[in-house]
């Protein structure tokens, strides 16, 4: 765990995310569970993290695997019981270990008993829990904004003539955050699971919840071909009038009052590409604590993307980012950057350098195995991306998602069943925690060790950051007592070091070291190193 520091509990920790449906089956059923992870607590504490991050394991009829919830304060049978998450939470504290749980206020399930009252009582109070507006004069949408999952975001009620807005599935209807009924509703949410012992909630479209009051079109940033897909297509808005909105804000700023007594995380999936915009959100500190940049796990292998991503918003936020390189949304760092050794040798150097931004990074689950994406059986895609959406180029998320390979053979050790929920192809015995544990070269072992690395060394996110200039393909961050360097080449590049003197303390290619650093220093390929000074 972090010493401590004297700032919040999250200052220098490390996150994890699970994926709580592809982590561990306990019950047998081929469906991840509660009392799985809670079997597996002890991989994190052995691989060093501090905080755990649960998908959602709410009751749900799973047209998008959780995120379409129909009761926010209960669990969903195929994950257990709310006495499973208690003891959880338990043992995961017990461990050392926080957890941070999944919230998702931008909508609700289309069975959640708010929008069946909506749908039942035009006049009722849950009716404005939801966006309705009449059709437009044409008959049509009330506007031009479209789905993140293919075709518009309106979709028309019969039984009032009226169109309900739904930035995701016609399942998923967005809440009206513009009614204190439901800004009332998530507070007394939160204190539920603030009472039952959370450390924080990561908020699921944390920019999209505000919509605007007017309805007005989003404008064009390039024209739509009949051959886009539906990400495509959705990124081929600015989503002016849709997305990230002022009002948001506030919203964050109401949740951090309320549970501040309680010393609780309160991290936003943002995705506004706009950094200035994006950093809004932690600025102050009177609103979110951090925020996950989902620009981050979009980028190529490419020296330019990551400079402007980093050198860009760490200014902005110095301490309030949750640096990602994979999530359950996008495909697998591994695999974007080129799979096999390359990828995992690229994605283990960029984990280097997060480890020195500031913020609080967080690794997605099997990413300390280096896995790259799951093939999935013929014929068997859940994605509603990939489901809804037939032909389309895009091939959806179920390749990132596929289960946790605990050990060789059937399901990897996920489950005691003969299928699982998204049946895949079973992982080789070299790329499981069972054949890596022991490897002192394995990736897992590398990601212990820098882990660990980071917890010793505090100057990574204690000093003030700056970035020398560099005109080659290699990233420099300077601390005051650590510098990383980060070379995206194919080949060595000699770098002209800062006044030292420096020691070499980490190497991406093969971990802890020490070895004193000449003023000029030649770094392998696709490869970080920190270095540090007393």
């Amino acid at each position: 765990m972090v010493s401590g520091t004297g700032g919040e509990w999250w200052t220098g920790a490390v996150g994890y995310e699970i994926y709580v449906r592809s982590f561990a089956d306990h019950s047998g059923d081929g469906i991840g569970d509660l009392a799985g992870v809670t079997d597996h607590l002890d991989h994190l504490v052995g691989l060093g993290v501090d905080v755990v991050w649960l998908t959602p394991f709410y009751p749900t009829p799973g047209f998008d695997h959780g995120y379409d919830i129909s009761d926010y304060c209960a669990v969903d049978p195929a994950h257990g019981t709310l006495d499973d998450f208690d003891r959880l939470t338990a043992e995961a504290h017990r461990r050392g270990l926080r957890v941070v749980v999944d919230l998702v206020p931008n909508h609700t399930s289309a069975e959640h008993p708010w929008f069946r009252d909506a749908l039942a009582n035009p006049r009722g109070d849950c009716r404005d829990y939801y966006i309705w507006e009449d059709p437009a004069p044409d008959g049509g949408p009330p506007n031009n904004w479209v789905s993140h999952f293919g075709g518009p975001a309106w979709t028309l009620e019969p039984g009032s003539g009226q169109y309900y807005c739904h930035l995701f599935l016609p399942e998923q209807p967005d809440l009206n955050w513009s009614n204190p009924d439901v800004v009332a509703e998530f507070d007394r949410i939160l204190l539920f699971w603030a009472d039952r012992g959370v450390d924080g909630f990561r908020i699921d479209v944390a920019h999209g919840l505000v919509k605007d009051p007017l309805r007005r079109d989003n404008s064009l940033s390039r024209p739509l071909t009949p051959d886009m897909g539906p990400v495509e297509i959705f990124e081929s808005y600015d989503h002016d009038h849709d997305l990230d909105q002022d009002a948001n804000i506030e919203i964050f700023r109401g949740w951090n009052q309320l549970l501040r007594s309680r010393d609780i995380i309160l991290i936003g999936e943002i995705g506004v590409s706009d950094q200035k915009r994006a950093s809004r959100y932690v600025a102050g500190g009177d609103g979110l604590h951090e925020i996950f940049f989902l620009e981050s796990t979009y980028l190529p292998w490419d020296v330019e993307s990551w400079r402007q991503a980093v050198t860009g918003l760490q200014p902005l936020a110095p301490t309030g980012v949750s640096w990602v390189l994979s999530c359950h949304d996008r495909p697998r760092a591994v695999t974007r950057f080129g799979g096999g050794e390359r990828g995992a040798r690229r994605a283990f150097a960029l984990a280097t350098l997060t480890m020195g931004l500031g913020g609080t990074p967080f690794i997605y689950q099997g990413e300390e195995l280096g896995l790259p994406d799951g093939r999935i059986e013929e014929g068997r895609a859940t994605d509603p991306l990939a489901v809804r959406n037939p032909g389309s180029p895009e091939a959806g998320r179920d390749g990132c998602r596929t289960h946790m390979p605990w050990t060789d053979g059937p399901t990897n050790g996920f489950s005691p069943a003969d299928r699982t929920w998204l049946p895949s192809q079973d992982r080789p015995a070299h790329l499981t925690v069972a054949g890596q544990s022991d490897d002192p070269d394995s990736m897992l072992n590398l990601y212990r060790d820098l882990i660990a690395f980071r917890h010793r060394t505090p100057a990574l996110w204690e000093e003030p950051l700056r970035w020398p200039d560099s005109a080659t393909e290699v990233v420099l961050g300077l601390r005051p007592r650590a510098l990383m360097v980060l070379n995206m080449a194919p080949e060595p590049r000699e770098v002209r070091l800062p006044d030292g003197p420096w020691t070499v303390s980490f190497d991406s290619r093969c971990g802890s070291c020490r070895s004193a650093a000449a003023q000029s220093l030649v770094v392998t390929r696709e490869t970080c190193l920190i270095l540090t000074r007393t």
